[in-house]
């Protein structure tokens, strides 16, 4: 199988990225920006993984990246980068501009190489999206985060969208939606916050990068009866 991952040489990327590119099976194309060495550690340690560096802030790299698509003809898309920056603010505190951003840098992307994939998957008659939402999508949104949240939001109906328009033609649509994570993308947050988070948790610790990519490699293996999905990984204390 062929997989394109975007954000795939840190934080949880990285860790879906080792996780796929055990299969020896499998083709793996992850896209970085600026986790350099992390990206030639994949390529010297799974010889079927294959960087491809790309800014989704610089137009010509995004254009770049979708004519590779092209190139490689995936089986499978996982929509994971972020690149705009997680504005910590509430709603009232934020300029507009921040909204503007997030969209362009954290949706359209994701929208432009989806559109790209799914061109594809349909002259196959088959292929699989995986798109990495937010647990903080299901019941009360944390203060601070609205732009994030808003973003993860518009890509969950675009999923759902995805699953239903291209069911007929073999292809499934599938989200995940983590709880928190010690990642590179959650690094500035407070300890005591973190301790705090972990002495509330039912399992009394943190959901691991390794454990969402074990859900990624279920849905890209998955049948296409299972389809329009979001799988929220939160040990219950979030739930539908």
């Amino acid at each position: 199988m062929k997989i394109v991952i975007t954000g795939g040489a840190s934080g949880l990327g990285e860790a879906i990225t080792r996780r796929l590119a055990q299969n020896a099976t499998h083709e793996v194309w992850f896209t970085y920006s600026s986790s350099t060495a992390m990206a030639r550690e994949l390529e010297q340690t799974f010889p079927n993984a294959h960087g491809i560096q790309c800014d989704f802030k610089i137009p010509a790299d995004l254009d770049a990246l979708l004519e590779k698509v092209d190139e490689i003809g995936p089986d499978a898309l996982v929509n994971n980068a972020i690149s705009a920056p997680i504005v910590k603010k509430h709603f009232h505190r934020m300029g507009l501009d921040v909204f503007k951003n997030g969209f362009a840098q954290n949706v359209l992307p994701a929208v432009e190489i989806t559109q790209r994939a799914i061109s594809i998957f349909r002259e196959k008659k088959g292929g699989r999206i995986v798109t990495i939402l937010t647990a903080t999508l299901v019941g009360r949104p944390p203060g601070g985060y609205a732009e994030y949240t808003a973003a993860k939001a518009y890509l969950h109906s675009l999923a759902k969208s995805w699953a239903a328009e291209n069911a007929a033609y073999g292809i499934a649509s599938n989200c995940i939606s983590p709880g928190f994570m010690a990642t590179r993308l959650t690094s500035d947050t407070d300890e005591r916050i973190i301790e705090e988070m972990i002495n509330r948790h039912p399992l009394k610790r943190l959901l691991s990068t390794a454990e969402v990519a074990e859900a990624v490699e279920f849905f890209v293996n998955a049948p296409l009866h299972v389809n329009g999905t979001n799988l929220i990984i939160s040990a219950a204390s979030e739930m539908l």
